[in-house]
């Protein structure tokens, strides 16, 4: 067997490649790259190491935040094609930016039927969705840094002083009431000029609400409208993600997705844009749901967080690593046999849909987080 077909085998591991002793690294070799003639330390990719806010220095943060208004100086790109289309959006704006271009992709992909949310995609599609974005930072804004994470299990105990909103990490806090909860603080906040497009121009907004259900039946799942919400992503609650389900990634994303389970929880505590919320001042036939959310910048922080749980959970069992099912049609209708979709059923070969702004990816390209497309790992 020659070197490069052992290195091809233990292309995860961190390997002693002379001066680079120990260092975690992919091996690119899936992306049809001719590496054969290369000098065995040109052979590898670094392996990136995705960290907590508040674990990274104040000129990292501040990076990540420049970076992310430089995406919004950006125009529109016409490459943007809707492949859904509903009805019930707003249409694409051609004076909007590049970031607004990334938040259309979602609004697109998650009415009439969501291709991403309660289907198999969830989890892959959202790795997928956070990865390019992650690239878009790098490539047409020069971000140097790694895609952060929210931890929210430190802030669940007392979310109305989560210390993530502390004006040190720059992020905000709550909105103001009496301007519709739009944020006055940090550095997306109004006197920032952050503005995000859709569905029509207005400043963020974030409404803090630790009891937002009003029923005891939702989608027909019985739910506990008195429980606080934050107990929903505790750490005792991301515990038994981790710990649980094994082999069962049916079991597993159920869980993370459901009414109560974490992802939705933290969409509907923060509220505002995180939650889809129309302002007040929307145009008539604006209508609130899962489309917008990726507005406040707060989504690429709690997604990442869910792909760490994701992640974990693949490590935890070798029974979870390439572990996945589901279907391709939401149903809302009964969502209680079809938590992750019905049939037509995805494997591993299914194809993701980008509407022309990203280059389409299958599943198995991202199930590993070390391997294939991607080449990172979480702290």
């Amino acid at each position: 067997m020659t070197l490069w077909s052992k290195l091809k085998f233990k292309r995860r591991r961190a390997l002693p490649l002379g001066h680079l002793h120990l260092l975690r690294a992919c091996f690119p070799y899936e992306l049809g790259l001719d590496l054969t003639h290369r000098p065995l330390d040109k052979l590898y990719i670094e392996m990136l190491v995705r960290r907590e806010w508040r674990k990274i220095s104040r000129s990292e943060r501040r990076d990540w935040i420049d970076a992310i208004k430089c995406l919004t100086k950006l125009p529109h790109s016409p490459v943007l094609t809707p492949i859904v289309n509903p009805d019930d959006i707003a249409p694409v704006n051609i004076t909007s930016s590049y970031y607004d271009d990334i938040v259309y992709l979602h609004m697109d992909l998650n009415r009439k039927e969501s291709r991403v949310h309660g289907t198999g995609l969830f989890l892959p599609w959202h790795r997928w969705y956070i990865h390019n974005f992650e690239s878009a930072l790098k490539e047409k804004c020069g971000f140097n840094g790694t895609l952060p994470y929210w931890d929210w299990t430190r802030d669940a105990p007392d979310f109305l002083h989560a210390t993530i909103f502390d004006e040190e990490y720059e992020l905000g806090g709550c909105g103001e009431p009496s301007r519709d909860f739009e944020l006055v603080d940090g550095a997306f906040s109004g006197p920032s000029l952050f503005r995000p497009s859709y569905p029509f121009p207005h400043t963020l907004r974030r409404n803090f609400t630790l009891f937002p259900y009003t029923a005891s039946v939702i989608l027909g799942v019985p739910i506990d409208p008195h429980l606080p919400i934050n107990n929903t992503f505790s750490a005792a609650e991301v515990r038994k993600l981790t710990t649980g389900f094994q082999g069962d990634y049916k079991g597993f994303q159920t869980y993370i997705e459901g009414i109560q389970g974490a992802h939705a929880s933290v969409h509907l505590i923060v509220n505002g844009d995180l939650l889809g919320a129309c302002p007040r001042t929307a145009p008539p036939g604006c209508m609130s749901g899962p489309t917008f959310t990726p507005n406040d910048p707060l989504f690429w922080l709690h997604h990442a967080m869910i792909d760490k749980v994701w992640h974990d959970w693949q490590h935890n069992s070798i029974a979870n690593t390439r572990a996945f099912e589901g279907g391709s049609v939401q149903r809302l209708d009964n969502i209680t046999m079809w938590p992750t979709g019905s049939a037509p059923w995805m494997d591993l070969q299914t194809v993701m849909p980008a509407d022309g702004l990203f280059s389409e990816n299958t599943v198995v390209d991202v199930i590993d987080t070390e391997d294939g497309l991607l080449c990172y790992t979480y702290e």
